[in-house]
């Protein structure tokens, strides 16, 4: 390999990409085509860990990690997000090879290991920008808050992704296309996402002096805590230091509380993306003066007429560690019907990632459209939403036909008949 290593993800490579462990020699490349999508192929990862996650919590607690209702949400949120990608290339890469290719100052070589460190450190800081400003800014917080709504603490929390997030999150990573050549920043771009999976857990407690540089589990605990000393803190992608550099730093102290300081409620994943929205277009409109109305888009979500920027302290409510989580009554075998027709959906899904490219946009778009439906009708469900049987009725009347007419079919060609049924 011209890089000097292996080239390839072979699976002791793709493990050690979830943990940032990849070293140049076996991750750099000439040009973004051959860059591989270690994201997709880190999927068998992502559930042999949460399987796990699972088996050590119950030894170690005898209790599981999550619920089935705050997973499905979960992991619904997490395809939401990808349905994108299905359709264009990502923004990310788009805007960077644009700048790269019209406004570059100088070009790095591409297979120095000096230049894969620098693209660590610069996407690395280039998170903790974003990351903050999103929970600084209330129309990017309304993007990112997704991310914190669950009440859970999981590996499925990991995949609990905004739509809308990464159409605001691109222009922090242009400085690097000034220098940085693009199939450098793609690696890194995806390394920095992988490693964040494995820290969304309760089941790893501390790990030593790692703790000063790395972020870790505990450090990303507190981030998505909603106790007092928890908010706006350790924002950090893979590093921690940013945070002790820039003063965000806070180290695990009291039980943490997850999810919003104002839960949102539901389990819908068309609900979680756009409730935030809606609740800063209805406050635009009620608050008078113009300039009060551009605070309400561009100050923090706790800003209020003659409040601070990020909005009063002493506004936070209190926990007092008697919260409960959002967890309608919903009888046993509607979970089990929402599992098993979750697990139907993923199949298509990844079905749909595999033969992308011999599917015709009409057929490309049917599918997503048909995704986006079912997902919206198991958050209903599971909320045990009164309208909710009618659309589910009437989304299995849909399958039916599409699937008849070809338009969907498994990865398990054994299963056909078990669909239909």
């Amino acid at each position: 390999a011209e890089a000097g290593g292996p080239r390839g993800t072979a699976p002791g490579q793709q493990l050690r990409a979830l943990f940032y462990a990849l070293p140049p020699a076996e991750s750099s490349f000439r040009t973004v085509e051959e860059v591989p999508d270690y994201v997709e192929k880190s999927i068998p990862f992502f559930i042999t860990f949460i399987g796990l996650e699972f088996a050590v919590s119950w030894i170690q607690k005898r209790k599981l990690p999550g619920r089935i209702n705050d997973g499905i949400s979960s992991l619904s949120l997490g395809i939401l997000s990808r349905l994108p990608d299905v359709l264009f290339r990502s923004i990310d890469l788009i805007s960077y090879i644009y700048i790269w290719n019209n406004y570059r100052l100088f070009e790095l070589p591409w297979d120095s290991p000096w230049t894969w460190y620098l693209t660590l450190l610069g996407v690395d800081f280039a998170y903790y920008c974003f990351h903050r400003v999103s929970h600084e800014v209330n129309i990017l917080w309304a993007a990112h808050q997704v991310h914190h709504s669950s009440e859970d603490y999981n590996l499925f929390t990991a995949l609990r992704q905004s739509v809308l997030q990464k159409y605001t999150s691109w222009m922090f990573n242009l400085p690097m296309a000034l220098f940085i050549p693009p199939s450098v920043f793609a690696v890194h771009l995806q390394f920095n996402l992988l490693y964040q999976f494995w820290i969304h857990t309760e089941v790893i407690t501390k790990l030593g002096p790692l703790e000063w540089i790395l972020n870790t589990p505990s450090h990303h605990r507190v981030h998505h805590g909603r106790n007092p000393y928890c908010i706006d803190k350790n924002y950090g992608g893979t590093l921690i230091i940013w945070d002790r550099i820039f003063g965000t730093f806070e180290a695990e102290d009291a039980k943490v509380v997850y999810g919003l300081t104002h839960p949102v409620n539901s389990f819908d994943p068309i609900m979680l993306q756009l409730r935030p929205l809606a609740h800063i277009w209805n406050t635009f409109w009620a608050t008078p003066g113009f300039c009060n109305k551009l605070s309400v888009i561009f100050k923090g979500p706790g800003w209020g007429p003659g409040k601070p920027r990020l909005g009063l302290p002493e506004e936070i409510p209190v926990i007092t560690g008697k919260e409960v989580p959002f967890n309608p009554p919903v009888p046993a075998y509607l979970n089990c019907y929402a599992l098993v027709h979750f697990a139907i959906i993923v199949d298509l899904y990844t079905e749909l990632l595999a033969s992308i490219s011999m599917l015709s946009q009409g057929t490309v778009l049917l599918r997503i459209g048909f995704i986006i439906l079912s997902l919206a009708s198991f958050g209903l469900l599971m909320e045990n939403r009164s309208k909710a049987g009618i659309l589910e009725i009437i989304r299995c009347l849909v399958f039916i036909g599409i699937y008849k007419l070809g338009y969907f079919r498994s990865q398990f060609s054994f299963l056909s008949y078990a669909y239909e049924v």
